[in-house]
Order: structure tokens, then C-alpha cells, then sequence
């Protein structure tokens, strides 16, 4: 049986998500959700669903099994918190956009409040869905690296909108962190550096240097100045029994064995593979219906909240040392 899905936010993201649940078969779209009339009735409309003005409402009219919150605030993440807050403690499960939130202390809430209320709660972190990062995965899973030696990341989009000192940091690099995470397990430490583009007030291109907990090290490479006419996106893993490269997460992902000449590569396929970068919220909302669907268990969950957390904090900890001019160690998440 379909489960009974809302979207909160009535944005372009927050209509991508509600477009993506209405079009998959274990999802039931029952209503959207935006404090702003502006947005809420032509998607209510367009979409053919309830539409409610604020989230309580909606909660007690509707019973959502699973919501997607999908609002902006500053920093692309102060208005996750309360809808998010109030879907899990309404017994709903909830999908978030990224960042989980634009602070620690309340995304640590967030968390605790999904583990409290046994509800699966995760983040959209799509990059780590398609099918090439799948095939790296398993290159990494079969031990085709071996011990890790180093990942370097790099992620670029000319974004000229301006908001705290520090909105390239939190704003952009949720998804690049995840997914040094996700191939190379926990950051330890980092060290930031930060440059303004011509004619920019706020930090708009940062590198940062990372060593992760299995003793590997790092680095990413993130900017708000550079246009994306070109690939936006790169990954390099590299260990002692070969490395691979990751282009635009779902473009293609190429295998180097060590000592071996003949590479392996995976292309996407013109047909039947990711037409546009839309695809990969599609793949990544639908793994989240299924693991739902199947009852797999909130700690279980692929790019759970609480991996959203430790995002979050990699980054705090980045802005700490670009504060301090000093090497910044991060903090174990203990939820």
C-alpha cells in the first residue's frame, strides 16, 4: 500500500519533491504545505491536492505517514528545524533537504527527536544516490582500493546571492562532505581557508584539508564564483590497490587498479540512465520510499539525519578554524 506523503515548502525544490512522490508507485501524494498563499495554491492546484497554510493543520487533517520538508531560511536551513520537529513528533517520517539546519544545537535536536520517537529521518543527499556512485561503491566494498589513502572532492555552481559570512560553507558543502563521508567514514580534523571573489562581501570560495578517523587525508575544493557550463562536480579515492574518479557524481565513474593498464568505467547510458540532474532526487526519494516501505530500521537509514549532522558539524568546524587560523578537530556524534 502506497504510503501517504505531504511536502512542506512550495518552492522549486519543494515542488520537485512533490512532482517525484506523485509519480512513484510507493508514494500516495495527499497535500502540500507553505506559509506563503503565493506559492501553496498554484501547487495545491497544478498538483491536484489539499493545500495547508501551516504544518499542524495539516498534520491532524491528513495523518502523513512521511513528510518531505522542503523549506529555504536563512542559510538555505533555518526553517528546517520546526517543520521537522513537528512531522517526527507527529509520528511521521521525514525527509529534509540539505542542510539538515543551519545550526548545530538544533540539528542535534532533530536527531535526538528521530531517535526518541523511533522515526526514520533522513536527508536529501542525492549525490550519493546514482548509479555511478553506486558503482564506486561497490568498487570500494569489493576492495578494489584497499586501504585508503587520500579523497579529494571539488564542487562549484556560480551562486551571486549573498547572505551570512559564512552561506558558501553551510549552504553548498552538505553534499561534498557527505560524500567524502560516505567513501571515507569520519572526518577527525580539518583546517580552512577561505578567498572572496572579485566584488564579493562574503567567504565565496573555500579549500579545505581533512584527515578521517581510519588515518587517510583530504581535500575539498568548494566555490560560489565559478560557472557550471563545464562539470561541477569531481571525487578521486585513492588507496593502495588502485583509485577512481567520480565526474559530476552521476556523468561516469572510472576505476585505475594499480598496476593494471585496462581501467573499468561506468558511463551513463543515454537510454534508461539519469537524463538530468532531477534524476537523482528521483533516486534518491525513491530509496528513502523503500527503505520505509520495507520497515528498515531508523538507525539503518542510507543518509539518515544523522549523517546530516555530521556534515553540519564537519563544516562548523571549518568555519572555527577559518575563524582561529588553526587546525580544528571534530567532535564524535554521540546520538
Amino acid at each position: 500500500m502506497p504510503l501517504r506523503v505531504a511536502v512542506i515548502g512550495c518552492g522549486p525544490i519543494g515542488n520537485r519533491h512533490a512532482d517525484l512522490y506523485k509519480a512513484d508507485e510507493l508514494a500516495d501524494l495527499v497535500a502540500v504545505c507553505d506559509i506563503r498563499p503565493d506559492r501553496l495554491e498554484p501547487s495545491a492546484a497544478r498538483l491536484g491536492v489539499k493545500g495547508y497554510g501551516d504544518v499542524p493543520t495539516m498534520l491532524a487533517a491528513e495523518k502523513p505517514d512521511l513528510v518531505s520538508v522542503a523549506t529555504g531560511g536563512t542559510e538555505y536551513g533555518s526553517d528546517h528545524y520546526l517543520p521537522t520537529i513537528q512531522a517526527l513528533e507527529a509520528g511521521c517520517h521525514v525527509l529534509c533537504e540539505k542542510p539538515i539546519c543551519n545550526t548545530i544545537p538544533e540539528a542535534r535536536k532533530m536527531v535526538e527527536c528521530a531517535k526518541r520517537n523511533r522515526r526514520c529521518f533522513a536527508i536529501d543527499f542525492n549525490h550519493r544516490f546514482t548509479e555511478a556512485a553506486k558503482v564506486a561503491t561497490k568498487w570500494v566494498q569489493d576492495g578494489l582500493i584497499g586501504t585508503q589513502l587520500f579523497i579529494n572532492m571539488s564542487m562549484w555552481i556560480k551562486n551571486p546571492n549573498e547572505s551570512s559570512p559564512f552561506y558558501m560553507i553551510k549552504a553548498l558543502n552538505p553534499h561534498s562532505v557527505d560524500v567524502m563521508r560516505h567513501f571515507g567514514g569520519d572526518i577527525t580534523a580539518v583546517q580552512a581557508f577561505c578567498t572572496r571573489a572579485p566584488g564579493r562581501r562574503i567567504w565565496t570560495t573555500m579549500s579545505l584539508n581533512v584527515k578521517f578517523k581510519s588515518g587517510a587525508v583530504g581535500h575539498l575544493s568548494a566555490s560560489y564564483d565559478i560557472e557550471r557550463g563545464h562539470p561541477m562536480e569531481r571525487c578521486e579515492v585513492a588507496g593502495i590497490k588502485g583509485r577512481f574518479v567520480l565526474e559530476d557524481m552521476w556523468r561516469e565513474a572510472t576505476l585505475y587498479p594499480a598496476g593494471n593498464p585496462i581501467k573499468q568505467v561506468y558511463t551513463n547510458p543515454v537510454f534508461g540512465g539519469h537524463r538530468d540532474f532531477v534524476d537523482t532526487f528521483r533516486n534518491r526519494i525513491h530509496a528513502f520510499l523503500e527503505q520505509v516501505s520495507n520497515g528498515t530500521a531508523p538507525e539503518e537509514i542510507d543518509g539518515s539525519g544523522r549523517d546530516g549532522l555530521a556534515a553540519q558539524t564537519v563544516l562548523q568546524c571549518a568555519i572555527d578554524s577559518l575563524n582561529t587560523e588553526t587546525i580544528v578537530h571534530v567532535p564524535e556524534i554521540d546520538i
